[in-house]
């Protein structure tokens, strides 16, 4: 296969779509609801019907209907693919069993020695597949670097640099890169840009416009929306990148079941609805907590105090449902504080219809050394909130009385 920094030698042409629509003719929430799919030809079923099948009939040796071995392809897979590349302004799209298997499908696209540049407040299960597996497993180099600061990917580049590996927003500091200018540099440097979109979903930024080479989401987050299926995605414009994912997919195995594509193929059809009630919320909640006097500080982008709020305009068509805040105090008061809570719920994960909220350095950051924390930001005050769609009021109720539970030292 070619070096995964060489680009395609001719355009890619859009993959073709079960329903013949193509992204330049249709909205997204049309796309979202449609594309890839078609009413089933034998009954006429308007959902796309769930293929269980483990194999299938073929003409003649080596002859058959596209569909082998449901590991290889699957219909109800590839119909969700589709939708996905298609709402994500992709060519090509591929479905992995979780998050974390689409982001070692990717790291297997590269050689022993090479070297991963990646935005430094990443995904705790990213930061530790990278360093605890990645790097003593393939003998691979791993570069943590706040990619927001001027010059800092540059400086970070080496020889055997192939890759540059972004997330914004980040999890959970919420830091904004400014992913066209990024892809100006890995573009002249020679250099792959893969973009985690997940906490902004396909409905709120889409990074393959903007010069990224390939997208990943953690499709268990905005996407399928109903807190009920594990699953991540690939999405690339270029077929040379699309063609050994393709075969590492089938040749990993890492691919979902076919019942879990079908329900979040379900939850992409309400993705765009969804998002403006989840960023019309966070906007609300991130506003009441800014202005209470036991919070020291809120990082939400839509706010003008986000350090990159210019950077968010740009790129972001709305806001997102993601807010993080530091209590004044520490460990006890965020305990306090998250203990009390009623309609949040005190769970991992985000992006569900429901409020979830989480205290990273105990949990989903966990696995990030406490030296790398510290120096992130990620502290024992630090609270992550994903922001349902709840009745917005209801959730500032329930904020302002677990608030009130937070009993802070005569010292604060």
């Amino acid at each position: 296969p070619p070096p995964l920094s060489t680009p395609p030698s001719t355009p890619c042409p859009l993959q073709p779509q079960a329903d013949g629509m193509t992204d330049q003719k249709k909205g997204f929430a049309t796309r979202a609801i449609h594309a890839g799919q078609k009413p089933d030809p034998v009954t006429g079923a308007v959902s796309t019907p769930i293929s269980l099948a483990t194999t299938f009939v073929q003409r003649s040796p080596g002859e058959h209907t596209g569909f082998e071995y449901s590991r290889t392809g699957n219909p109800t897979r590839q119909a969700f693919e589709q939708c996905l590349a298609s709402v994500e302004n992709a060519k090509h799209g591929l479905c992995f069993a979780s998050g974390s298997a689409a982001t070692s499908t990717i790291i297997h696209m590269l050689n022993s020695g090479d070297h991963v540049i990646s935005i430094d407040d990443v995904y705790g299960g990213t930061n530790r597949y990278f360093s605890r597996v990645a790097k003593p497993a393939a003998n691979l180099k791993f570069s943590f670097v706040d990619l927001t600061k001027p010059g800092a990917l540059e400086a970070a580049v080496t020889p055997k640099t192939k890759l540059v590996w972004l997330e914004t927003p980040t999890n959970p500091t919420l830091k904004v890169t400014d992913i066209k200018a990024t892809a100006a540099v890995t573009k002249k440097l020679g250099l792959t840009l893969v973009v985690d979109n997940t906490f902004c979903s396909p409905a709120i930024q889409n990074p393959l416009d903007l010069g990224a080479d390939i997208v990943v989401h953690s499709i268990t987050k905005y996407i399928n929306g109903h807190s009920d299926v594990v699953m991540g995605c690939v999405l690339t414009n270029c077929s040379k990148i699309y063609e050994k994912l393709k075969f590492l997919q089938n040749a990993i195995g890492m691919v979902p079941a076919p019942f879990d594509c079908y329900m979040a193929m379900r939850g992409l059809k309400t993705l765009q609805v969804r998002m403006k009630q989840h960023s019309h919320n966070a906007m609300v909640v991130a506003s009441f907590l800014e202005a209470h006097p036991k919070v020291d500080r809120v990082i939400y982008p839509g706010l003008k105090s986000h350090p990159q709020h210019e950077t968010v305009l740009k790129q972001m068509r709305m806001s997102g449902g993601m807010v993080t805040f530091f209590l004044k105090g520490g460990i006890k008061e965020s305990r306090q504080f998250l203990e009390a809570l009623k309609l949040f719920k005190l769970a991992e994960s985000l992006g569900a219809v429901e409020s979830l909220a989480e205290h990273p350095a105990i949990m989903t950051h966990a696995a990030v050394p406490a030296e790398q924390r510290k120096k992130l930001g990620i502290s024992d005050s630090l609270v992550r909130l994903s922001v349902g769609i709840e009745e917005v009021q209801d959730l500032v109720s329930d904020l302002k009385q677990a608030l009130d539970a937070v009993k802070l030292s005569s010292k604060l």
